[in-house]
């Protein structure tokens, strides 16, 4: 019987384990075993595997998180942990692996693959930012909480007189602001992929006050730029070790401008970890069901180097040279519907 490695890798995500149950269950069907790879990459350079059945995954379907654990390894990083994974993937039997993880990790399962690791990927992100698939499962259910917040916070806003900055994930791209903006009714939505400025803002939102509607919901990317806002670049000092700037809440930088230009008392939420964690949404299990589903027939038909993916409501694949090439970036036709109807009337 041969073995199926599994491994999560970069932020958890709502319906990893889902796609984890997914992969077990029709390995099954399929003649093949399950090894559990704990905490991503650096499981498989350690050999800290568990085997996978039937009855151990069994109740994860709405379990939030990774029942194996994560971590940002780099398995191209020395050349020692590269050795180790091969070493480790003949030591176990593992036959193919199933790397579920967003752009970092579905990279190095390239470069990975590319070094004659027999592997599929299978996309995972909240960001939605994976080229090469319409949709990553985690998304909707972050939207879904992003909007349930805005929801909230409509009835202070509206109650005290106030606008309210809600800041949410998107380093890069800005798919859960734009589309949570759009579903909550923000009156305005800042994204990294637009250029704004604080002239604009200010002004859109001084003249919904004057025309009587004396509250505002602004909804921010973490990633949207901080010269847009009239401040420096991210130092140096501030980012991670990758690069990556370490955000210090543009949100509530741009609650203080606005305050300072308008005199509109503002107050700032800042949802943060809250829109990755907790149950995956219906849409988010199936998706993340048949993704994994299709990365084991992938694995049983040969197709390595492979991403699962769907397109309208077809699961495919693409190679994942493809799927990596660069980040999707949010739909310009989307956002500029959303300016038609944002800052209306409620």
């Amino acid at each position: 019987m041969k073995t199926i490695g599994v491994l999560t890798g970069g932020g958890d995500c709502p319906g990893l384990n889902a796609v984890i149950r997914a992969v077990v269950r029709s390995g099954i069907k399929y003649g093949y075993e399950t090894l559990g790879i704990r905490n991503g990459w650096r499981g498989l350079i350690d050999g800290d595997v568990e085997p996978l059945t039937d009855f151990s995954v069994s109740g994860i379907l709405p379990r939030g998180g990774t029942i194996l654990g994560t971590s940002r390894t780099n398995p191209l990083e020395k050349r020692s942990d590269f050795q180790k994974i091969q070493y480790n993937m003949k030591k176990y039997g593992i036959h193919a692996l199933v790397v579920i993880g967003g752009d970092g990790t579905l990279s190095a399962a390239r470069d990975v693959s590319k070094q004659g690791i027999p592997l599929v990927g299978v996309p995972k992100t909240i960001d939605n930012d994976i080229s090469g698939t319409d949709v990553t499962f985690g998304f909707d259910t972050a939207v879904s909480t992003v909007t349930e917040a805005i929801d909230r916070l409509h009835t202070t806003a509206e109650s005290h007189h106030r606008i309210i900055v809600v800041e949410v994930m998107g380093r890069n791209v800005g798919w859960i602001a734009l589309t949570a903006g759009l579903a909550g009714g923000a009156d305005e939505i800042l994204i990294p992929e637009v250029r704004f400025t604080m002239d604009s803002v200010c002004k859109n939102l001084q003249a919904r006050y004057d025309s009587g509607k004396k509250f505002s919901i602004v909804v921010i990317a973490e990633g949207a730029r901080r010269e847009d806002i009239g401040l420096p670049p991210v130092p140096e000092d501030i980012r991670d070790e990758c690069g990556n700037e370490k955000f210090v809440g543009v949100g509530l930088l741009l609650g203080k401008e606005l305050e300072k230009r308008l005199g509109i008392e503002t107050r700032v939420t800042i949802l943060g970890h809250i829109q990755r964690g907790g149950s995956p949404t219906a849409f988010d299990r199936v998706l993340a069901t048949r993704l994994g589903v299709a990365a084991v027939q992938l694995i049983d038909a040969g197709k390595f180097g492979q991403m699962a993916a769907i397109h309208g409501n077809q699961i495919t694949s693409v190679p994942l040279e493809e799927a990596v090439f660069r980040l999707k970036t949010v739909d310009l036709e989307l956002y500029e519907l959303a300016k038609t109807v944002i800052g209306g009337r409620r």
